[in-house]
């Protein structure tokens, strides 16, 4: 094929999003004589979606290279810029600091490049926008708009917002910045930006949404990443970070096993190049773990999420709660909940209330809920309503109002289920069960804990199941209460016909522990065989 040839297949497999074909066109094409400027940056891109950083990255400084060689002060800029954006956001700060002040540099020297220095400007609000001074990053992020709209840069605009938007969520006006994150969704669908800057702006405001409690608009946008990604099978970039957010609406839905696998198969993207699902993908796989017992592949996960250098809370701290650690959890979520952002800290307090009412610190439970609710408009969003509703529920029960609890429950109830969220919603049956056990209305308390037991089953969240039973002391054998969670994640497992070592995969355990897993099961269920074990598991509801 002569490089002519090739280029010309590149060029056509770019504009069609088609990222494969087009880096391997473009790598013929500049073996053949070497490419453009314009060529190089396209080539750079192609790299950088499919997951390529290294080779993506040495493009890209040759593109810039070309570009200033090539008297084009405005593509050089823009290469700097996005090459001090992308490294910056890897953790690489010494390095795409100096891009970005390049960048800054170029675009100062007028002639078109001045769009740059807005580019320039959007890790700079990151930076304060992380470091807690949201109203410093709303100032940054408004003067890059400025920048962009002066010189009609798209992307530079799309991005600003998208800063802004964030920066407003975090200081408490969540409208606000979600009607600056829809605009720059329409921004985004109508194809008006890069391909790169779309998949930030994609998968950021997917993430501000759930910081913001709207599940709904999370929803939304997750559909639409995902379709997004779909006409775009060969890229790695944003793919991965998109299983991540699909495993946390499966993971809100009870759908814990399509969960997880999303959540696995965001970290094999993370491994293929979409680092920035790292954290999610373990994290989500801590969790789905967590909600159903598994206490030490949750561990493992939550501890390789703290690898990126971001915290696995509240996470963690609800599995120390788990093990009965609660010392352990009040350490883990206490330094965390003071140093993050108020955006963020809003999702702590319901796990702080939930630690706190185990360590029995009633007033330290009272001020978390009371902050949570202080923070909640009369118009919040369902999830938003649910948390605060179950928070201050479970506080007054503690506190001896069950009467109060029964209202506060049943408004976290009907909330929960709106967004259709069983697990959520059948914790506040327990709640309520309680609450009525206390007022001496015994019927009732049984049947919210029956419908919270069947749902707890469902989902296969053994540790609520063993909480309910303890509650009712009726709803199994002593045979079967013997058995741990880990012994009775083993038998639901064999029932379903896996063997030892798909168990042992599964679990994150080697095939000798199952083996004595399932020794002990047989000797406390007085079986000797899997099937006996399954007719076990399947006649008491295990299944």
């Amino acid at each position: 094929m002569s490089s002519s040839t090739a280029l010309d297949r590149g060029r056509a497999a770019f504009a069609e999003h088609r990222w494969l074909t087009a880096f391997e066109a473009f790598e013929a094409a500049d073996g053949d004589g070497g490419l453009e400027a314009a060529d190089l940056e396209r080539f750079s891109t192609s790299a950088l979606l499919l997951g390529r950083d290294p080779v993506g990255i040495d493009i890209a400084t040759r593109a810039h290279e070309s570009f200033l060689d090539g008297d084009d002060p405005a593509g050089a800029a823009r290469c700097a810029a996005w090459i001090g954006i992308f490294l910056t956001s890897k953790g690489d700060l010494a390095r795409g600091g100096g891009w970005l002040a390049r960048a800054t540099r170029v675009a100062a020297g007028g002639r078109g490049a001045e769009s740059a220095g807005g580019l320039a400007r959007i890790p700079v609000g990151l930076g304060e926008l992380f470091s807690g001074d949201a109203a410093g990053a709303a100032r940054t992020f408004a003067e890059a708009f400025a920048i962009g709209e002066r010189f009609h840069d798209r992307d530079v605009m799309a991005l600003a917002h998208l800063g802004l938007g964030q920066a407003e969520i975090m200081l408490g006006r969540t409208d606000a910045g979600l009607a600056l994150l829809d605009d720059v969704m329409i921004a985004v669908t109508a194809g008006e930006i890069s391909p790169v800057a779309s998949g930030i702006v994609y998968c950021e405001v997917i993430g501000s949404c759930h910081l913001a409690f709207d599940v709904r608009r999370a929803q939304e946008w997750t559909v639409a990443l995902d379709h997004w990604c779909g006409e775009r099978p060969e890229m790695v970039m944003f793919t991965g970070k998109c299983q991540a957010h699909r495993a946390e609406l499966y993971c809100l839905h009870g759908a814990w096993i399509d969960a997880l696998e999303s959540a696995r198969v965001a970290v094999e993207l993370a491994e293929r190049g979409d680092w920035n699902a790292t954290f999610s993908g373990w994290y989500l796989q801590g969790e789905v773990h967590r909600l159903r017992g598994e206490v030490e592949p949750a561990e493992a996960a939550y501890l390789r999420a703290a690898e990126t250098g971001w915290p696995p809370q509240p996470g963690l701290a609800l599995l120390r709660l788990a093990q009965g650690n609660v010392r352990s959890a009040r350490s883990l979520i206490g330094p965390v909940a003071e140093q993050v952002d108020p955006a963020t800290r809003q999702q702590l307090l319901p796990a702080i209330v939930e630690i706190e009412l185990a360590a029995g610190d009633l007033a330290a439970a009272r001020r978390a809920a009371d902050e949570l609710a202080a923070a909640t408009p009369t118009d919040a969003k369902p999830v938003r309503r649910a948390v605060t509703a179950r928070s201050t529920g479970a506080v007054q029960l503690a506190e001896g109002d069950a009467r109060g609890a029964l209202a506060a429950l049943r408004t976290a109830w009907t909330s929960w289920q709106e967004v259709d969220a069983p697990f959520e919603a059948a914790r506040c049956r327990v709640l309520t069960a309680l609450a009525w056990r206390s007022l001496g209305d015994e019927a009732s308390a049984s049947m919210e804990l029956d419908a919270a037991r069947a749902e707890f089953l469902e989902l296969g969240a053994t540790p609520d199941v063993l909480q309910v039973d303890a509650l009712t002391r009726t709803g199994r054998p002593a045979r079967f209460g013997a058995l741990t969670p880990r012994e009775l994640e083993v038998v639901r497992l064999v029932a379903e016909g896996r063997t030892n070592r798909a168990i042992a995969d599964l679990l994150y355990l080697s095939e000798k522990t199952v083996d004595r897993h399932l020794s002990n099961v047989f000797a406390k269920l007085g079986v000797s065989s899997r099937a006996a074990a399954t007719a076990y598991a399947y006649e008491h509801t295990l299944i």
